[in-house]
């Protein structure tokens, strides 16, 4: 799973964020558990239900797929499938390229008809996003239309700085990884250098790194960061096993013990999972709702 898509979909389902209702017209009650019987792709990206009881599916996409509409059919099905009845569907396009996806499916030798809505964020006016007074919709601004991305970074540390020291971390990282789409690395760490209250965010033993990793996977494009990344590619394993150890103590630490069930969930997270996680740690109140 992409780092992208972790940072994305954790904002966009908490109840501060308010992009997803303007884009659909409507707003989630709650999320359900997106995997599906029967849909190649496995999971989908996200998926709640209105308080009316309407089903709401998102798909989170950086790249142009030429068979998204297919994919979003097949979505519907499974959805309709599994809960009975068809959700209203979006593909949610944060990619760089010019967006070429179709949105709709008209088959020639049946009667087969199909549409999807596909919004690109560009297209969307980012200040209102940057002037909200929720810090999710602050961040995820930095994918939107901005006429001065740096002053917007500038006002979206701002914004974390003066926020809940709590919450600081991991909007930092999540920023971080979104800046990473928009080659805005650059910006953001000259930023944050003049900030001193985010020193203790980035001096962080084990947020640190992490932040400067999201940092490092956006420069990737660069020969020398491109081909460290390769190699740790290569130690993934040893890496999954180092985060679950670390992860395994940390969670040891704050709740007091490890339950039984606790280690086979671990195991089955990839490392930008178990990164995700690990933020997740700082302000979970119970295990449940750490791996909710």
């Amino acid at each position: 799973m992409h780092e992208y898509d972790i940072a994305l979909k954790n904002i966009l389902t908490r109840p501060g964020a308010g992009l997803l209702a303007r884009l659909m017209g409507c707003k989630v009650a709650q999320w359900h558990n997106s995997e599906l019987s029967g849909v190649r792709s496995r999971r989908a990206d996200l998926l709640g239900e209105t308080w009316e009881g309407t089903l709401i599916h998102v798909e989170l996409q950086s790249s142009n797929d030429p068979r998204m509409v297919y994919r979003m059919l097949d979505y519907a099905i499974a959805i309709e499938s599994s809960f009975g009845q068809f959700p209203n569907q979006m593909v949610l396009y944060v990619g760089e390229a010019p967006l070429r996806m179709e949105r709709r499916l008209e088959s020639a030798g049946s009667r087969l008809s199909f549409e999807c809505a596909i919004v690109d964020i560009r297209e969307l006016d980012g200040e209102p996003l940057l002037s909200s007074a929720s810090l999710e919709d602050n961040v995820i601004a930095v994918l939107a239309r901005l006429s001065d991305r740096q002053r917007a970074v500038r006002t979206i540390l701002t914004r974390i700085a003066a926020g809940d020291p709590a919450n600081r971390a991991v909007a930092m990282a999540e920023l971080t990884i979104l800046a990473g789409l928009r080659s805005l690395e650059t910006v953001l760490e000259k930023e944050i250098e003049r900030m001193p209250i985010l020193n203790d965010i980035m001096d962080h033993k084990i947020l640190g790194p992490k932040i400067r990793a999201a940092q490092a996977l956006g420069e990737a494009r660069g020969e020398a960061i491109g081909e460290a990344r390769g190699e740790a590619r290569g130690e993934a394993r040893g890496e999954a096993k180092g985060e679950r150890t670390l992860i395994t103590r940390q969670i040891g630490k704050r709740f007091g013990s490890v339950p039984d069930w606790v280690r086979p969930r671990l195991e089955s997270l990839s490392v930008p999972e178990l990164e995700a996680l690990a933020l997740r740690l700082l302000d979970a109140p119970t295990l449940e709702d750490l791996f909710g």
